[in-house]
Protein backbone atom coordinates (compact mmCIF):
# COMPACT_ATOMS: atom_id res chain seq x y z
CA UNK A 1 0.00 0.00 0.00
CA UNK A 2 1.32 3.18 -1.04
CA UNK A 3 2.43 5.35 2.03
CA UNK A 4 -0.38 8.37 1.50
CA UNK A 5 -3.21 5.97 2.21
CA UNK A 6 -2.22 4.33 5.11
CA UNK A 7 -3.46 7.12 7.40
CA UNK A 8 -6.56 9.28 7.68
CA UNK A 9 -4.54 12.40 8.33
CA UNK A 10 -2.42 11.94 5.12
CA UNK A 11 -4.07 12.55 2.03
CA UNK A 12 -6.87 15.01 3.47
CA UNK A 13 -3.94 17.26 5.61
CA UNK A 14 -1.91 17.08 2.04
CA UNK A 15 -5.08 17.81 -0.01
CA UNK A 16 -5.92 20.64 2.20
CA UNK A 17 -2.50 22.35 2.29
CA UNK A 18 -2.80 22.32 -1.63
CA UNK A 19 -6.03 23.50 -1.59
CA UNK A 20 -5.12 26.50 1.06
CA UNK A 21 -2.22 27.17 -1.70
CA UNK A 22 -4.15 27.20 -4.51
CA UNK A 23 -7.49 28.51 -4.42
CA UNK A 24 -6.49 31.65 -2.35
CA UNK A 25 -4.16 33.24 -5.17
CA UNK A 26 -6.94 32.15 -7.89
CA UNK A 27 -9.73 34.06 -6.14
CA UNK A 28 -6.93 36.92 -5.05
CA UNK A 29 -5.87 37.02 -8.66
CA UNK A 30 -9.81 36.86 -9.87
CA UNK A 31 -10.86 39.39 -7.77
CA UNK A 32 -7.98 42.40 -8.32
CA UNK A 33 -6.29 40.80 -11.61
CA UNK A 34 -9.48 39.40 -13.49
CA UNK A 35 -8.18 35.93 -14.03
CA UNK A 36 -11.18 34.02 -15.22
CA UNK A 37 -12.79 31.35 -12.26
CA UNK A 38 -13.92 28.15 -13.99
CA UNK A 39 -17.17 27.88 -11.92
CA UNK A 40 -21.11 30.62 -12.56
CA UNK A 41 -21.05 31.15 -9.07
CA UNK A 42 -20.63 34.39 -7.63
CA UNK A 43 -17.27 34.48 -7.08
CA UNK A 44 -17.43 35.50 -3.37
CA UNK A 45 -19.65 32.74 -2.81
CA UNK A 46 -17.23 30.05 -4.69
CA UNK A 47 -14.59 31.56 -2.49
CA UNK A 48 -16.30 31.22 0.81
CA UNK A 49 -17.48 27.64 -0.35
CA UNK A 50 -14.06 25.98 -1.14
CA UNK A 51 -12.67 27.57 1.93
CA UNK A 52 -15.54 26.11 4.08
CA UNK A 53 -16.00 22.59 2.48
CA UNK A 54 -12.79 22.34 0.32
CA UNK A 55 -9.98 23.37 2.70
CA UNK A 56 -11.83 23.11 5.92
CA UNK A 57 -13.49 20.12 5.13
CA UNK A 58 -10.35 17.99 4.56
CA UNK A 59 -9.10 19.27 7.56
CA UNK A 60 -11.69 17.95 9.85
CA UNK A 61 -11.97 15.07 7.85
CA UNK A 62 -8.23 13.93 7.75
CA UNK A 63 -8.69 14.98 12.07
CA UNK A 64 -11.42 12.78 12.55
CA UNK A 65 -9.95 9.69 10.66
CA UNK A 66 -7.17 9.92 12.87
CA UNK A 67 -8.42 11.16 16.31
CA UNK A 68 -11.27 8.54 16.21
CA UNK A 69 -8.74 5.42 15.83
CA UNK A 70 -6.76 7.01 19.00
CA UNK A 71 -10.27 7.18 20.76
CA UNK A 72 -11.44 4.15 20.36
CA UNK A 73 -8.61 2.06 19.74
CA UNK A 74 -10.17 0.79 16.49
CA UNK A 75 -8.10 0.03 13.69
CA UNK A 76 -6.75 3.13 11.79
CA UNK A 77 -8.79 3.94 8.07
CA UNK A 78 -6.57 3.12 5.40
CA UNK A 79 -6.44 1.57 1.62
CA UNK A 80 -9.50 1.04 -0.43
CA UNK A 81 -12.44 3.12 2.09
CA UNK A 82 -9.70 5.77 2.88
CA UNK A 83 -8.88 6.26 -1.16
CA UNK A 84 -12.68 6.14 -2.25
CA UNK A 85 -13.67 9.58 0.41
CA UNK A 86 -10.50 11.11 -0.61
CA UNK A 87 -11.24 10.46 -4.13
CA UNK A 88 -14.92 11.39 -3.62
CA UNK A 89 -13.36 14.82 -1.84
CA UNK A 90 -11.39 15.47 -4.91
CA UNK A 91 -13.61 14.97 -7.75
CA UNK A 92 -15.65 17.54 -5.71
CA UNK A 93 -13.44 20.08 -6.05
CA UNK A 94 -12.74 19.33 -9.43
CA UNK A 95 -16.44 20.00 -10.17
CA UNK A 96 -16.72 22.62 -7.80
CA UNK A 97 -13.99 24.70 -9.69
CA UNK A 98 -15.35 23.89 -13.09
CA UNK A 99 -19.05 23.80 -12.66
CA UNK A 100 -19.74 26.40 -15.28
CA UNK A 101 -19.33 23.05 -17.52
CA UNK A 102 -21.69 21.03 -15.40
CA UNK A 103 -25.55 20.96 -14.40
CA UNK A 104 -25.96 22.73 -10.62
CA UNK A 105 -27.60 19.12 -9.51
CA UNK A 106 -25.16 16.49 -10.63
CA UNK A 107 -21.87 19.21 -8.72
CA UNK A 108 -24.36 19.59 -5.68
CA UNK A 109 -24.89 15.73 -5.71
CA UNK A 110 -20.76 14.83 -6.01
CA UNK A 111 -19.92 17.35 -2.93
CA UNK A 112 -22.51 16.42 -0.52
CA UNK A 113 -21.76 13.35 -1.04
CA UNK A 114 -18.32 13.67 0.69
CA UNK A 115 -19.68 14.37 4.55
CA UNK A 116 -22.06 11.73 4.70
CA UNK A 117 -18.96 8.99 3.46
CA UNK A 118 -17.07 10.22 6.47
CA UNK A 119 -19.71 9.44 8.83
CA UNK A 120 -20.40 6.09 7.74
CA UNK A 121 -16.30 5.22 8.20
CA UNK A 122 -16.23 7.02 11.89
CA UNK A 123 -19.78 5.92 12.83
CA UNK A 124 -19.24 2.45 13.46
CA UNK A 125 -16.40 2.78 15.72
CA UNK A 126 -17.28 5.54 17.85
CA UNK A 127 -20.60 3.90 18.15
CA UNK A 128 -18.84 0.20 19.44
CA UNK A 129 -17.03 1.86 21.68
CA UNK A 130 -19.46 4.46 23.46
CA UNK A 131 -16.98 7.01 23.01
CA UNK A 132 -17.70 10.46 24.82
CA UNK A 133 -16.68 11.99 21.12
CA UNK A 134 -19.61 10.70 19.47
CA UNK A 135 -21.80 13.88 19.30
CA UNK A 136 -19.07 15.28 17.63
CA UNK A 137 -20.77 13.62 14.02
CA UNK A 138 -23.16 16.63 14.86
CA UNK A 139 -20.94 18.73 13.61
CA UNK A 140 -21.13 16.71 10.67
CA UNK A 141 -24.22 16.81 10.08
CA UNK A 142 -24.54 20.73 10.89
CA UNK A 143 -21.92 21.30 8.24
CA UNK A 144 -23.67 19.03 5.68
CA UNK A 145 -27.33 20.87 6.03
CA UNK A 146 -25.13 24.13 5.84
CA UNK A 147 -24.18 23.06 2.56
CA UNK A 148 -27.83 21.98 1.17
CA UNK A 149 -28.86 25.15 2.01
CA UNK A 150 -26.22 26.72 0.25
CA UNK A 151 -27.22 24.71 -2.80
CA UNK A 152 -30.79 25.38 -2.16
CA UNK A 153 -29.66 29.05 -2.32
CA UNK A 154 -27.87 29.04 -5.36
CA UNK A 155 -30.67 26.91 -7.21
CA UNK A 156 -32.54 29.75 -6.11
CA UNK A 157 -30.47 32.01 -7.56
CA UNK A 158 -30.67 33.75 -3.54
CA UNK A 159 -27.09 34.70 -2.84
CA UNK A 160 -28.52 35.62 0.79
CA UNK A 161 -29.85 32.46 1.54
CA UNK A 162 -26.06 31.03 0.35
CA UNK A 163 -24.02 33.45 2.33
CA UNK A 164 -26.22 32.58 5.64
CA UNK A 165 -25.58 28.80 4.97
CA UNK A 166 -21.90 29.92 5.12
CA UNK A 167 -21.74 31.78 7.64
CA UNK A 168 -23.79 29.32 10.22
CA UNK A 169 -21.06 26.65 8.41
CA UNK A 170 -18.45 28.82 10.10
CA UNK A 171 -20.09 29.03 13.35
CA UNK A 172 -20.27 25.11 13.57
CA UNK A 173 -16.30 25.01 12.96
CA UNK A 174 -16.01 27.57 15.45
CA UNK A 175 -18.04 25.47 18.04
CA UNK A 176 -15.86 22.65 16.89
CA UNK A 177 -12.47 24.25 17.67
CA UNK A 178 -13.84 25.21 20.81
CA UNK A 179 -14.63 21.78 22.07
CA UNK A 180 -11.67 20.18 20.62
CA UNK A 181 -9.34 23.38 20.91
CA UNK A 182 -10.19 23.37 25.01
CA UNK A 183 -9.07 19.91 25.02
CA UNK A 184 -5.64 19.48 23.23
CA UNK A 185 -4.23 23.46 24.44
CA UNK A 186 -4.14 22.85 27.99
CA UNK A 187 -2.99 19.11 27.93
CA UNK A 188 -0.18 19.65 25.33
CA UNK A 189 0.62 23.04 27.14
CA UNK A 190 0.74 21.35 30.59
CA UNK A 191 2.65 18.63 29.11
CA UNK A 192 5.39 21.05 27.80
CA UNK A 193 5.38 23.09 30.69
CA UNK A 194 5.85 19.72 32.79
CA UNK A 195 8.83 18.48 30.33
CA UNK A 196 10.74 21.62 30.88
CA UNK A 197 10.53 21.81 34.54
CA UNK A 198 8.41 25.21 33.99
CA UNK A 199 6.69 26.33 37.25
CA UNK A 200 3.14 27.11 37.07
CA UNK A 201 0.23 24.75 36.09
CA UNK A 202 -2.44 25.24 33.48
CA UNK A 203 -5.87 26.01 35.35
CA UNK A 204 -9.35 24.56 34.55
CA UNK A 205 -11.88 27.33 36.26
CA UNK A 206 -15.10 25.55 36.91
CA UNK A 207 -17.85 26.57 34.47
CA UNK A 208 -16.37 28.66 31.91
CA UNK A 209 -16.09 25.40 29.45
CA UNK A 210 -19.76 25.05 29.55
CA UNK A 211 -20.15 29.02 29.48
CA UNK A 212 -18.01 29.20 26.09
CA UNK A 213 -19.27 26.26 24.50
CA UNK A 214 -22.86 27.51 25.36
CA UNK A 215 -22.52 30.87 24.21
CA UNK A 216 -21.05 29.41 20.39
CA UNK A 217 -23.94 27.38 20.36
CA UNK A 218 -25.99 30.39 21.00
CA UNK A 219 -23.82 32.20 18.51
CA UNK A 220 -24.75 29.54 15.81
CA UNK A 221 -28.62 29.46 16.64
CA UNK A 222 -28.65 33.33 16.51
CA UNK A 223 -26.94 33.38 12.93
CA UNK A 224 -29.25 30.86 11.88
CA UNK A 225 -32.56 32.10 13.28
CA UNK A 226 -31.95 36.17 13.84
CA UNK A 227 -28.82 37.21 11.85
CA UNK A 228 -26.81 40.33 11.98
CA UNK A 229 -28.98 41.87 14.83
CA UNK A 230 -28.44 43.19 18.04
CA UNK A 231 -29.52 39.84 19.64
CA UNK A 232 -26.52 38.10 17.74
CA UNK A 233 -24.16 40.84 18.95
CA UNK A 234 -24.84 40.89 22.06
CA UNK A 235 -24.33 37.05 22.11
CA UNK A 236 -21.26 37.68 20.52
CA UNK A 237 -19.39 40.07 23.61
CA UNK A 238 -20.67 37.42 25.83
CA UNK A 239 -18.56 34.65 23.89
CA UNK A 240 -16.11 36.90 23.22
CA UNK A 241 -15.46 37.30 27.42
CA UNK A 242 -15.92 33.45 28.08
CA UNK A 243 -12.83 32.41 25.66
CA UNK A 244 -10.92 35.39 26.97
CA UNK A 245 -11.15 34.25 30.44
CA UNK A 246 -10.78 30.43 29.25
CA UNK A 247 -6.81 31.07 27.32
CA UNK A 248 -6.57 33.52 30.26
CA UNK A 249 -6.26 29.58 32.47
CA UNK A 250 -3.49 28.22 29.71
CA UNK A 251 -0.41 29.79 30.72
CA UNK A 252 0.21 31.70 26.88
CA UNK A 253 2.99 33.14 27.76
CA UNK A 254 4.93 30.14 29.12
CA UNK A 255 4.73 28.57 25.91
CA UNK A 256 6.78 31.15 23.66
CA UNK A 257 9.60 28.93 23.73
CA UNK A 258 7.51 26.21 21.72
CA UNK A 259 5.97 26.95 18.45
CA UNK A 260 3.92 23.75 18.12
CA UNK A 261 2.37 25.08 21.58
CA UNK A 262 2.40 28.81 20.68
CA UNK A 263 0.63 28.30 17.97
CA UNK A 264 -2.31 26.37 19.19
CA UNK A 265 -2.00 29.76 21.95
CA UNK A 266 -2.25 31.82 18.96
CA UNK A 267 -4.95 30.51 17.12
CA UNK A 268 -6.97 30.56 19.77
CA UNK A 269 -6.42 34.38 20.74
CA UNK A 270 -8.22 35.20 17.27
CA UNK A 271 -11.27 33.73 18.86
CA UNK A 272 -11.92 36.53 21.42
CA UNK A 273 -10.08 39.08 18.94
CA UNK A 274 -12.76 37.96 16.16
CA UNK A 275 -15.81 37.31 18.42
CA UNK A 276 -14.77 40.56 19.75
CA UNK A 277 -14.97 42.76 16.56
CA UNK A 278 -18.50 40.69 15.55
CA UNK A 279 -20.04 42.28 18.52
CA UNK A 280 -18.64 45.50 17.55
CA UNK A 281 -19.79 45.27 13.94
CA UNK A 282 -23.03 44.16 15.30
CA UNK A 283 -23.36 46.56 18.30
CA UNK A 284 -21.76 49.91 16.86
CA UNK A 285 -21.25 49.43 13.29
CA UNK A 286 -17.51 50.64 13.87
CA UNK A 287 -15.56 50.62 10.43
CA UNK A 288 -12.56 48.99 12.05
CA UNK A 289 -14.49 45.92 12.84
CA UNK A 290 -16.19 45.28 9.41
CA UNK A 291 -14.24 42.20 8.75
CA UNK A 292 -14.58 40.47 11.46
CA UNK A 293 -15.53 37.06 10.01
CA UNK A 294 -11.56 37.20 8.58
CA UNK A 295 -10.09 37.29 12.35
CA UNK A 296 -12.00 33.94 13.06
CA UNK A 297 -11.72 32.08 9.28
CA UNK A 298 -7.77 33.26 8.53
CA UNK A 299 -7.12 33.55 12.37
CA UNK A 300 -8.79 31.21 13.97
CA UNK A 301 -9.78 28.28 12.08
CA UNK A 302 -6.46 28.76 9.65
CA UNK A 303 -4.46 28.62 11.97
CA UNK A 304 -5.77 25.74 14.26
CA UNK A 305 -6.26 23.78 11.33
CA UNK A 306 -1.93 24.35 10.57
CA UNK A 307 -0.81 23.70 13.97
CA UNK A 308 -3.23 20.39 14.10
CA UNK A 309 -1.84 19.47 10.82
CA UNK A 310 1.94 20.22 11.65
CA UNK A 311 1.74 18.52 15.48
CA UNK A 312 -0.25 15.47 14.10
CA UNK A 313 2.05 15.00 11.20
CA UNK A 314 4.99 14.52 13.37
CA UNK A 315 3.34 12.44 15.95
CA UNK A 316 1.91 10.13 13.47
CA UNK A 317 5.17 9.55 11.48
CA UNK A 318 7.04 8.69 14.13
CA UNK A 319 8.72 12.25 14.34
CA UNK A 320 9.77 14.12 17.56
CA UNK A 321 7.68 16.87 17.96
CA UNK A 322 9.54 19.77 17.15
CA UNK A 323 8.49 21.85 13.74
CA UNK A 324 11.19 23.06 11.38
CA UNK A 325 11.89 26.50 11.98
CA UNK A 326 10.15 27.47 8.49
CA UNK A 327 6.91 26.48 9.95
CA UNK A 328 7.13 28.60 12.74
CA UNK A 329 7.63 31.48 10.12
CA UNK A 330 4.44 29.71 8.35
CA UNK A 331 2.78 30.28 11.60
CA UNK A 332 3.67 34.55 11.48
CA UNK A 333 3.13 34.37 7.66
CA UNK A 334 -0.63 33.58 8.47
CA UNK A 335 -0.97 35.47 11.15
CA UNK A 336 -0.04 38.39 8.76
CA UNK A 337 -2.43 37.43 6.21
CA UNK A 338 -4.75 37.90 9.13
CA UNK A 339 -3.89 41.13 10.39
CA UNK A 340 -3.74 42.82 6.77
CA UNK A 341 -6.97 41.27 6.00
CA UNK A 342 -8.69 42.43 8.71
CA UNK A 343 -7.18 46.06 9.48
CA UNK A 344 -5.58 46.81 6.49
CA UNK A 345 -8.13 48.73 4.74
CA UNK A 346 -9.72 50.58 8.36
CA UNK A 347 -6.29 50.96 10.22
CA UNK A 348 -3.39 50.52 7.60
CA UNK A 349 -5.45 52.47 5.09
CA UNK A 350 -4.30 49.99 2.64
CA UNK A 351 -6.66 50.07 -0.49
CA UNK A 352 -8.76 47.46 -0.91
CA UNK A 353 -7.38 45.38 -3.80
CA UNK A 354 -3.98 45.90 -2.63
CA UNK A 355 -5.42 44.11 1.01
CA UNK A 356 -6.73 41.22 -0.69
CA UNK A 357 -3.23 40.69 -2.57
CA UNK A 358 -1.04 41.41 0.62
CA UNK A 359 -3.29 38.95 2.44
CA UNK A 360 -2.91 36.12 -0.26
CA UNK A 361 0.72 36.86 -0.44
CA UNK A 362 1.31 35.78 3.24
CA UNK A 363 -1.50 33.23 3.08
CA UNK A 364 -0.05 30.95 0.19
CA UNK A 365 3.57 31.97 1.25
CA UNK A 366 2.37 30.02 4.87
CA UNK A 367 1.16 26.90 2.88
CA UNK A 368 3.78 26.66 0.36
CA UNK A 369 6.10 26.73 2.88
CA UNK A 370 3.90 23.58 4.80
CA UNK A 371 3.96 21.84 1.67
CA UNK A 372 6.98 21.85 1.42
CA UNK A 373 8.23 21.10 4.67
CA UNK A 374 5.28 18.63 5.22
CA UNK A 375 4.19 16.62 1.48
CA UNK A 376 7.53 14.66 2.05
CA UNK A 377 6.21 13.61 5.32
CA UNK A 378 3.01 13.03 3.93
CA UNK A 379 4.24 10.63 1.55
CA UNK A 380 6.66 8.50 2.65
CA UNK A 381 6.45 6.17 5.14
CA UNK A 382 6.77 6.16 8.94
CA UNK A 383 10.58 7.00 9.97
CA UNK A 384 10.19 4.50 12.96
CA UNK A 385 8.88 1.77 10.60
CA UNK A 386 5.53 0.91 12.44
CA UNK A 387 2.53 0.71 10.37
CA UNK A 388 0.24 4.06 9.45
Amino acid sequence: MVPLLRYGFRPFFLGAGLAAALLIPWWAASYACGVPLGTSWPPTLWHAHEMLFGFIGAAVAGFLLTAVPSWTGARGFAGAPLALVSGLWLLARIAVATSRLWPLAAVATLDLAFLPAIAVLVLPPLLRARNRNAPLLAVLAALWAADIAFYRGLYHRNDGESLHALIVGIDIVLLLITVIGGRIIPAFTATALKQRGTVGSVRVWPGITQVAVAAMIALALSDLLVPDGMIGGVIAAIAAAAQAMRLAQWQTLRTLRQPIVWVLHLAYVWLPIGLGLKAAALLTGAAAAAFWLHALTIGAVATMIVAVMTRASLGHTGRPLVVDPLIALAYLLLTAAALVRVFGLAVLRIAYPEVILAAALLWTAAFVLFIWIYAPMLLAARVDGRPG
